[in-house]
């Protein structure tokens, strides 16, 4: 005799996909219009247990540093800047607030509007065409270059990066001096005073050949994450140089490009390395805003306009910067 057993019970399946079809999420979380479940951020749990206080306790040099270097510098600079004080006499001992004045003579100043043309010259010719053309064709040249050949131009273009600026610039004089200068005895044009007649030609020749170095090392790198294949394949449908450029290395290397471009332009808007060859001369022609700043405040002595010119300079490298992040924005 066969005997019914119980009947089991079943229990009813539940749904696992996140939110159902389309119905409540669980706790925590939220379901959206399309049923996924958003999760809530919580609070940033302690990994490493070391607690506020060590924490800080962590990061205060690096701070402290930041403080004294940069926040600081900055601040005083702009106190500076609505002051009239001066290097020497009663300015110095105590100086008196002046407001905008600074900043309106600046603006009405035709010295300085000459510094301001004069470093976009330097910025165009040096930076943005010269060091980005001139790294950009090394790095591109040298991608195919025997191991030997890539290693020996390398190391001569860093080499020109790392010496120090002062020695850099006591090698160009030499090689532009009117009486037995290199460059005289290459072209031979004796007595041709190139610093005199060219103050801004060489400046632009001095610092491309200075700052090369970056940019062919960034570019290098940047040109390594171009496909072999469509390099390959631009090559067999019989693609130009240029088109290969255009259409298959540059659109890969577009970031870079801006980056480099970026900081070469704010390292040369910033440099002090002309005032080494030229000392803003002759007559003003090749006084950039850095050199002229260092001639209002220490040969001029005055401190309080130097610096409020300071600030227009550093507002300038935040608009530059902020416009850099913007493209970036954009292209991403």
């Amino acid at each position: 005799m066969t005997s019914a057993s119980a009947p089991v019970p079943v229990e009813p399946v539940q749904d696992r996909s996140p939110a159902g079809a389309g119905g409540s999420a669980g706790p925590g979380g939220s379901a959206g219009p399309s049923g996924r479940r958003s999760q809530r951020r919580g609070p940033a749990v302690d990994v490493a247990g070391l607690g506020v206080g060590r924490a800080l306790g962590f990061v205060a040099p690096a701070l402290l540093l930041i403080g004294a270097f940069l926040v600081f510098p900055a601040i005083w600079t702009i106190y500076i800047g609505i002051t009239n004080y001066r290097l020497t006499g009663v300015e110095a001992v105590s100086p008196s607030i002046v407001g905008l004045s600074n900043y309106t003579q600046a603006l009405n100043d035709a010295l300085f509007h000459n510094a301001l043309w004069l470093t976009l010259l330097f910025v165009l010719g040096s930076a943005i065409i010269g060091q980005n053309v001139l790294g950009f064709t090394l790095a591109w040249v040298m991608r195919r270059a025997r191991p030997a050949v890539r290693r020996t131009v390398e190391a001569f273009v860093l080499l020109a990066w790392i010496l120090p600026s002062t020695v850099v610039a006591y090698l160009w004089v030499a090689f532009f001096d009117r009486d037995g200068g290199t460059l005289n005895g290459l072209l031979g044009t004796p007595g041709t005073a190139w610093l005199i007649d060219y103050p801004m030609a060489c400046l632009v020749v001095f610092n491309t050949w200075r700052g090369t170095a970056f940019s062919m090392m960034l570019y290098s790198s940047a040109l390594q994450a171009v496909p072999p294949s469509q390099l390959e394949s631009a090559r067999m449908v019989g693609a130009s140089g240029w088109q290969t450029l255009r259409d298959v290395v540059f659109p890969h290397i577009r970031g870079h490009v801006l980056t480099n471009t970026l900081l070469i332009s704010l390292w040369t808007a910033n440099d002090f390395s002309p005032f080494l060859l030229t000392k803003g001369g002759p007559n003003h022609e090749s006084e950039t805003v850095p050199v002229y700043i260092y001639n209002v405040a220490l040969q001029g002595g005055e401190l309080g306009y130097s610096s409020a010119i300071s600030f227009l300079l550093l507002i300038a490298n935040l608009l530059v910067s902020l416009i850099y992040l913007r493209l970036l924005r954009r292209r991403s």
